[in-house]
C-alpha cells in the first residue's frame, strides 16, 4: 500500500508552493508596442524583433513577448536566442513543458555538446550521489582537477547565462529530490573535492553535512555560488542558521525569494 510519511509529504507541499508562487508571478504588464518597418534583410528583422521581445519581457508583457517572438521564429526557426526567450516567457507564465522544450532546444543550438550534465556531491552523512544540470558551460570546461566558478566567468555559454541567472539549469535536480537524495530546501551541495578542502580550513564545515543538501538554500539567497573559500565561509554562517532553525515558515521564505530573484534574472 502506498503511504507519505511525514517528510515526503512535506517535500510535496513545497514543490507544490514553488510552481504556484511561480505562476502567480507571472502576471502581464500592459505596454504600447513600438512598431518599426521591417528592414530587407531578415537577420535584421529578426535581431529586432528578439530585441522588442526582451523589452517585453522586461516589462512583464508576456503576449507582446510572444508576438514578437513568433515573427522572429518565422524568420529562423532554428536560432538560440529565439528559443531561450521563448523558454524565459513560458517559465514566467507557468507552462514549464513548453520552458523545458524551448530551452532544451536553445542549449544544442547555442553549443554542440550534451543536453544535461552530472557531477559528483556530497550530502548528508557525507554520502557521494551525482547531482544533474542542464549543461552551462562548454565541453571539457575542466581538464585534470576542479575549478571554482567565478563572476563572469569565460566557460560559460550564452544560454548559459540565462539558466543560471534563473537558476533553470538546476531544474533536473527533482530527480535528486525525487530519488530521495536532496531537498527542496537546504545548504547547496558542494563537490567532495572542495569539501576536503574547505574542511581542513573552515571549522565546523562539515556540519552542513547533518542535514540533506537543496535546490534553493539560505546560503544560497543570502550570499549566492560561493567563488572563493571567503565566500564559502560567509555562506557557511547562513548555512548553520538554516540547520538550527529550520521550519516550514522559513522554507517557504526562501522558495519566495529564490522565484523572486530567478525572475528578476539574479542568480549566477
Amino acid at each position: 500500500m502506498f503511504t507519505i510519511t511525514g517528510s515526503k509529504l512535506k517535500q510535496y507541499v513545497l514543490l507544490a508552493a514553488l510552481v504556484i508562487v511561480t505562476a502567480v508571478t507571472g502576471g502581464c504588464i500592459s505596454t504600447t508596442e513600438s512598431v518599426f518597418t521591417e528592414e530587407a534583410s531578415p537577420e535584421k528583422a529578426l535581431e529586432k524583433r528578439v530585441a522588442l521581445a526582451r523589452q517585453y519581457i522586461g516589462e512583464g508583457n508576456w503576449e507582446g513577448a510572444k508576438r514578437n517572438l513568433q515573427l522572429a521564429y518565422d524568420i529562423d526557426s532554428n536560432n538560440a536566442e529565439v528559443h531561450e526567450a521563448f523558454a524565459l516567457v513560458y517559465q514566467s507564465t507557468g507552462e514549464y513543458e513548453l520552458a523545458e522544450e524551448n530551452f532544451r532546444k536553445a542549449i544544442k543550438l547555442d553549443s554542440r555538446g550534451p543536453l544535461f550534465y552530472s557531477q559528483e556531491r556530497m550530502g548528508r552523512n557525507e554520502k557521494v550521489f551525482r547531482v544533474y544540470k542542464f549543461r552551462s558551460m562548454i565541453i571539457n570546461a575542466e581538464t585534470d582537477r576542479a575549478v571554482w566558478a567565478k563572476k563572469n566567468d569565460p566557460r560559460v555559454t550564452r544560454v548559459g547565462k540565462v539558466l543560471r541567472k534563473t537558476h533553470i539549469d538546476e531544474f533536473p535536480q527533482f530527480w535528486n529530490i525525487f530519488k530521495g537524495e536532496m531537498s527542496v530546501v537546504g545548504p547547496r551541495p558542494e563537490r567532495p573535492e572542495f569539501i576536503k578542502e574547505l574542511a581542513e580550513d573552515i571549522p565546523f564545515y562539515r556540519v552542513r553535512l547533518a542535514v540533506k543538501p537543496g535546490m534553493a538554500g539560505w546560503g544560497l539567497i543570502n550570499q549566492g555560488y560561493g567563488a572563493s573559500k571567503r565566500d564559502t565561509l560567509e555562506k557557511l554562517q547562513y548555512d548553520l542558521y538554516y540547520i538550527k532553525h529550520q521550519s516550514f515558515w522559513l522554507d517557504m521564505q526562501i522558495l519566495w525569494r529564490t522565484v523572486l530573484d530567478a525572475l528578476a534574472l539574479r542568480g549566477r
